[in-house]
Parts: C-alpha cells; sequence; structure tokens
C-alpha cells in the first residue's frame, strides 16, 4: 500500500461505499419515532436482529409514549428480558416515556442536546435518532464504528467514541455523515467482524492500516 494522507483514505472509503452501497439504512424496524428511540434504547449490547424480535409484540402492547409511561417495570420486563440488561433497559424504556410524554408533549425532539436529556439516550443514541429521523450531520459511534474507523485507519489514537467522533466529521462532508455512518456500521457487522475481519471479501483493503500490517507479518 502506498502511503497516504489521512484525507486520501477517506475520499477512497466514500468514493468506494458511493458506488458499491449508496443507500445504507438501520437494520432496525420501526415505522414512527416512538418505535425507533424503543428499538435504539433496546439495541444497545444486543443485536438488531434480537431487537426485532422483540419489538413487534413491545409495540403492540404499548403502541405510543403515553401507554408506555404507565406500565410497570415487571410488565416491560417480560416483554424485553431476552434482550441483554432487561432490568436497566425497562427502567429506561418507563423513563423515556414519561419524558416524552410530559417534557416533549409526545414528540421526539431533533436536537442532540434535548434528546440528551431523555432517560436512557446518551450521545450515540442521540445521534442515531438525530441522524436517522431528521437526516442531521451527526456521527454516532457504536461498536462498529469505533473499531472499523480504527483498523482502517480513518482515526488516530481515538481512545473513546467521542473522540472517534469528532475525528470523523472532520473529513466527511456533511452532507454524507448520516449514510457513512450506516456504511461503517453495516461494513464493521458483515465484513470488518471483530475476531476474524473478512479481507478477502474486503474492498477497503489498499487503504486499510489494518490490513498492511498484516501483509508485512
Amino acid at each position: 500500500m502506498v502511503s497516504m494522507t489521512k484525507k486520501e483514505r477517506f475520499a477512497f472509503l466514500i468514493d468506494y461505499f458511493l458506488e458499491h452501497r449508496p443507500e445504507a439504512e438501520t437494520e432496525l424496524v420501526y415505522t414512527d419515532p416512538y418505535e425507533l428511540i424503543v428499538a435504539v434504547i433496546l439495541s444497545a449490547q444486543c443485536t438488531d436482529k434480537r431487537v426485532n424480535l422483540i419489538t413487534p409484540a413491545f409495540y403492540k402492547k404499548f403502541p405510543d409514549a403515553n401507554s408506555l409511561s404507565v406500565a410497570t417495570q415487571e410488565s416491560v420486563f417480560e416483554l424485553i428480558k431476552s434482550c441483554s440488561y432487561p432490568n436497566n433497559k425497562a427502567k429506561n424504556l418507563i423513563g423515556m416515556a414519561k419524558s416524552l410524554t410530559h417534557d416533549f408533549a409526545g414528540i421526539l425532539p431533533s436536537d442532540v442536546n434535548e434528546l440528551m436529556t431523555i432517560p436512557g439516550v446518551g450521545r450515540k443514541t442521540a445521534n442515531v435518532l438525530a441522524s436517522v429521523l431528521y437526516k442531521k450531520p451527526v456521527m454516532a459511534v457504536d461498536t462498529h464504528v469505533f473499531r472499523v474507523s480504527a483498523r482502517i485507519g480513518l482515526t488516530s489514537g481515538a481512545k473513546n467514541p467521542y473522540q472517534t467522533e469528532m475525528q470523523l466529521v472532520k473529513y466527511i462532508p456533511e452532507h454524507l455523515i448520516a449514510l457513512a455512518h450506516h456504511w461503517l456500521i453495516l461494513h464493521g457487522r458483515y465484513v470488518c467482524l471483530a475476531r476474524k475481519p473478512k479481507c478477502d471479501e474486503c474492498g477497503l483493503t489498499s487503504i486499510c492500516r489494518y490490513f498492511q500490517g498484516i501483509q508485512k507479518q
């Protein structure tokens, strides 16, 4: 691999995904903002596949924030117990519904800082909601984005998701940030796997710092 600048590495990655994955979106199943915030809260340390198995029954019993806001923690727990950290998520889901109902008149805000005042909504979740629902130019960094960005060489020395986020948005054009979030997640989920990346299936090896390293071994 010829040595390249970070700007060149980003340019290659963007061109590659615009050609091979011009459309990319969340794999969580939802029909409105309320359903998406439920699904994103459930997805923490849990697969989208598992969340999508849980949510149909959940949405049927609690079709909106109003109905969820008066639910008992036990009734919510029963519906989500097959996902990770169900006790904590049950508490957060009810807290989210109460906040959405009482503080925001049932309408999910588009501002990241306002979203972060809702129980169960950290920076990553807020960024997911703002980018997916409102196409805001914010980069949600989950474990896939964090890993893939460091491996390829899009980030340097980023010690936490916030540092990764700041480095990524510096080089990705604003109108592509929301799309790039899904590119990196899906690449990490299906190609750049944590334990055994599928380098033989990857179209980014020519710019990948990790691949260059194993080629030298």
